[in-house]
């Protein structure tokens, strides 16, 4: 069975407490205190600016060994080069995710496209061909032209990830095209049945490596709390609707 990390799009809720954060926990303490709880968390913060390294020392001085940063690929990146041209953005973001990497906490990178970007194979597969082989990444695409076998073998030839994004507005089909697994679960409620349908099937694929599942955050802690029952049926060894809570 792969290894699984689940988490949160983010962390620093003050409106998550009492019933995540403790009352009294101050917000410097957030990070240290979702991480005995959770395993990862998907980070939105990179997304509007790089990070520094004093930024990402605290990060890790605040997490233990094991526990995972995804991070999201800058807006120049994706949203105004739109992946073309965007080579020396790229690896600058590389660079200062260095930190994380180097304390073994860095987790997949996530280049999550603009709505509006249509299919563009040539596009798709310079960008691959200039990311170093090593780093994991992972794909969002938010419009259904980019879910084409082209486009599935571009990614599987590069062990990029097809980000299975669920939300109200569309679903990606459910390909595996690396050998992690990045989940998005963005709706705005979740069953038992439809949590344990994910644990299944993520107990009954060897190949994967890793599955990373990232819930919606928001202004309230039912992502974290999901996440947490996840992760607690994982560790029981049963993927019975059961275990987990209806989301309210």
């Amino acid at each position: 069975m792969p290894k699984i990390y689940a988490g949160s799009s983010g962390w620093a809720y003050s409106s998550w407490k009492p019933d995540f954060y403790p009352a009294r926990l101050a917000s410097s303490k957030f990070l240290s205190y979702y991480a005995t709880r959770l395993n990862s968390v998907e980070v939105n913060y990179t997304f509007r600016r790089f990070p520094t390294e004093k930024l990402l020392k605290g990060w890790i001085d605040a997490t233990p060994s094991g526990f995972k940063f995804a991070i999201k690929a800058h807006q120049s990146i994706t949203h105004l080069k739109r992946l073309r041209g965007a080579q020396e953005l790229t690896a600058k973001l590389l660079l200062s995710l260095q930190p994380l990497e180097k304390a073994g906490k860095l987790g997949p990178v996530l280049f999550q496209l603009p709505p509006f970007l249509k299919c563009d194979i040539v596009l798709l597969t310079n960008f691959l061909a200039g990311l170093p082989r090593n780093l994991r990444v992972a794909f969002e695409f938010r419009d259904i032209s980019w879910f084409t076998d082209e486009v599935f073998a571009a990614l599987r030839k590069r062990n990029a990830a097809l980000c299975h994004a669920e939300s109200e507005i569309i679903q990606t089909p459910r390909i595996q095209t690396a050998n992690f697994l990045y989940l998005r679960l963005r709706k705005d409620a979740y069953s038992a049945k439809s949590i344990a349908e994910y644990i299944k099937a993520m107990e009954g694929d060897d190949h994967r490596q890793e599955v990373f599942v990232y819930f919606k955050h928001e202004e309230t802690p039912e992502g974290a709390l999901r996440a947490e029952a996840l992760l607690a049926a994982i560790n029981a060894g049963s993927a019975s609707k059961d275990v987990i809570t209806d989301a309210p």
